[in-house]
């Protein structure tokens, strides 16, 4: 049996490729190493455009017991604000064990075929153009199966990325660690998320009753780290406000504490002949800003619109992957770039003026809209900007103003 289409990775992004293709009549086939469920490290949350895609594809209730967590306690030395989203999104923190076998199961009823524990040991090639995959199943003879489109969605380390050479650009250096785990009897009302200078820390809920409290730091902290990582994990929760080394402390964790240095930050090209990139594996970035699953879900989108368009001949398959590639681009680059300045951990005066501002304001809308910047709701170069800096420090001093005229003596 021949395929329109083979997915390599069958996670957030090759699942959900895999689902959308299979829905518009494509034979998709999708494979993994995996089974599932299964684990993998994650920052677990699901900005609101993500869980607004879920929602739209009808995949929202699969999500198990993990909460919608519509507010955040926002903790920085600077101010401490508390607040929504925009439009009443929410983020869900779902464990991926739950999520990405969702996922899966719906690929699976739409259609396309899914092999677990499968391994891509090569691609196959025909005239210059990706045409095919060659792997096995439990190191079982090798199997050839053949598609005119390739799409890789293997992560961030993506063999297909590497076997066509895929160019890297705007690739910076790793600049975090990250360590996290689950804990039990600490139940919190909103997400939390406390800055502070060499430190960023998450704390949302996820499924079975449990929180996850996740914490990055500089990479050149790693090794330090690592030397005794429970004690500087729970080290780094006591630098945060609420007491929440404390409140961790009196929780029971409730799995072991997994941390990794490996978290790399570049785009790579997304398409050539035979073959296209999806997720992780053509956009990767620190997760301190935890935007991986929101964005592999938006790739998935958007690539299998591309992908129903060129293969259905509407317009060619090359020119749709292109202009897939310049959205992709278009959209994520502003966040890639403050992505990258969160990962300095470091808040410089304009950013602490910034959050005074906000919190001295105490203007709920204003929260919101700061909220839905971190979430990807709201361009981020459009709310951290000087336009807004200014509006911001123009109110600010006409509250103050009032406020002298409202306590002024009245003239005689």
């Amino acid at each position: 049996m021949g395929y329109d289409v083979i997915v390599v990775g069958a996670r957030v992004a090759g699942a959900a490729t895999a689902l959308l293709l299979a829905r518009q009549g494509l034979r998709v086939l999708a494979v993994d190493r995996a089974t599932f469920p299964s684990d993998t490290l994650s920052s677990h949350q699901i900005q609101p455009p993500g869980v607004a895609r879920l929602a739209r594809w009808g995949l929202l209730d699969r999500l198990g017991d993990a909460p919608a967590t519509p507010r955040v306690l926002f903790d920085s030395p600077a101010a401490v604000l508390d607040g929504a989203f925009p439009s009443g999104g929410a983020i869900h923190s779902p464990r991926r064990t739950v999520l990405d076998h969702a996922l899966v199961q719906a690929a699976r009823e739409a259609g396309a075929e899914v092999r677990e524990r499968w391994r891509v040991e090569e691609l196959v090639w025909e005239r210059g153009a990706v045409a095919g995959i060659r792997g096995s199943s439990g190191g079982r003879q090798l199997l050839t199966e053949r598609a005119p489109l390739v799409v890789g969605a293997d992560g961030k380390r993506s063999f297909v990325a590497q076997a066509v050479g895929a160019r890297a650009y705007r690739q910076r250096a790793p600049r975090s660690f990250a360590s996290y785990t689950y804990w039990a009897g600490l139940p919190v009302t909103a997400g939390e998320l406390h800055q502070r200078d060499g430190l960023a820390v998450a704390v949302f809920p996820t499924n079975r009753d449990l929180t996850m409290v996740y914490m990055s730091a500089p990479l050149a902290g790693f090794d330090a780290f690592r030397a005794d990582a429970e004690t500087g994990y729970l080290a780094a929760l006591d630098r945060c406000g609420g007491d929440l080394g404390a409140r961790v402390r009196a929780a029971t964790r409730a799995e072991r504490l997994r941390t990794t240095p490996d978290l790399p930050n570049h785009f790579r090209e997304a398409h050539g002949p035979g073959w296209c990139l999806a997720g992780d594996a053509g956009v990767t970035m620190d997760p301190v800003s935890a935007q991986g699953i929101a964005n592999a879900l938006r790739d998935a989108e958007g690539l299998a619109g591309a992908v129903t368009a060129g293969l259905g001949g509407t317009r060619p398959l090359d020119a749709a992957l292109a202009a897939h590639r310049r959205e992709r681009d278009r959209a994520l680059r502003p966040m890639y770039d403050f992505t990258l300045g969160l990962a300095m951990y470091h808040s410089g005066p304009v950013e602490r003026l910034f959050m005074r501002a906000l919190a001295e304001r105490g203007e709920p809308a204003e929260v919101e809209r700061m909220f839905g910047a971190f979430a990807g709701m709201t361009p981020v170069d459009e709310f951290f900007s000087a336009r807004t800096a200014l509006r911001l420090a123009a109110a600010r001093l006409a509250d103050g103003v009032n406020a002298r005229l409202c306590t002024a003596p009245l003239a005689r």
